[in-house]
């Protein structure tokens, strides 16, 4: 059948990023079930399920589209988990994914591995759920810096003018972000640009704030490096010329957008 094969040859694609990208390999532990769990080698945490299940035990339009009639109403999915609880609401209403089947809603993912949601875009949401569920023993580990985009929403912080009053501010904490780490602040809409380029002089600063659209658990300190002018990293320039297709949360950067952002 042609939609079950595509659809199963988008699975295994996504299951090789995964096996790729971090050097695992998915367990099985329902006998008679196509369910591959996906696990942190240091502590055994689940960062990634793929399934195949019925479309009518999703509640979601695209889930339960016809599609034909070539696939026996069944779809591949993955549940990812999104502890942020701000871009947990935003994701779930995009099309093609929905809180969680089968996992805790509040802070897991269903997302559809039929073509609704683009390949590049399920592998970004991999790598938040990754991060979400990184061993906090490995988290410790000497490693080189690293290179971040991290989103700023101009609707809960002034970020275009965070700068303005001092060169080092206190930042929401990403995952993974470590000191010595260089971060690039994209504004969201309506600036929809990266504005700063940053150092990170500390972390793991205590914090502890919640509400209903933003939670807050560390913090990390930022130094100002480099300005940028608004209409140099624009949204379509990072889509059209990088390959970014969406800032969700911290993540890396290819090598090309590093040496435009450094002047190489």
């Amino acid at each position: 059948m042609a939609g079950e094969s595509t659809n199963k040859s988008r699975r295994t694609a996504i299951e090789q990023y995964i096996a790729s990208q971090y050097s695992v390999e998915p367990d099985y532990p329902w006998d008679g079930y196509e369910y591959a769990v996906f696990r942190h080698t240091g502590n055994r945490k689940w960062f990634a399920l793929t399934m195949r299940v019925r479309r009518d035990k999703l509640d979601i339009a695209e889930a339960n589209k016809d599609n034909g009639g070539d696939d026996g109403g069944f779809v591949d999915v993955i549940n990812l988990k999104i502890d942020d609880p701000v871009l947990h609401d935003m994701i779930v209403h995009e099309k093609g994914i929905i809180p969680s089947y089968h996992m805790n809603k509040r802070h897991w993912i269903t997302v559809l591995l039929d073509g609704t949601v683009a390949d590049s875009q399920v592998e970004e949401l991999i790598d938040i759920s990754y991060m979400a569920t990184f061993p906090k023993r490995r988290k410790t580990k000497d490693r080189a810096p690293r290179e971040w985009i991290v989103p700023a929403n101009p609707k809960y912080y002034d970020a275009v003018h965070a700068f303005d009053e001092a060169d080092e501010i206190d930042w929401k904490q990403g995952a993974g972000i470590r000191t010595g780490d260089t971060v690039y602040l994209y504004v969201a809409s309506p600036v929809s640009a990266i504005l700063f380029k940053c150092r990170v002089t500390e972390t793991d600063i205590p914090y502890d704030y919640e509400d209903r659209n933003l939670r807050i658990s560390s913090l990390m300190k930022i130094r100002l490096l480099r300005r940028y002018d608004s209409s140099e990293y624009t949204w379509d320039v990072l889509r059209d010329e990088f390959g970014i297709n969406a800032i969700r949360g911290p993540r890396g950067i290819p090598n090309s957008l590093s040496e435009r952002l450094n002047g190489n």
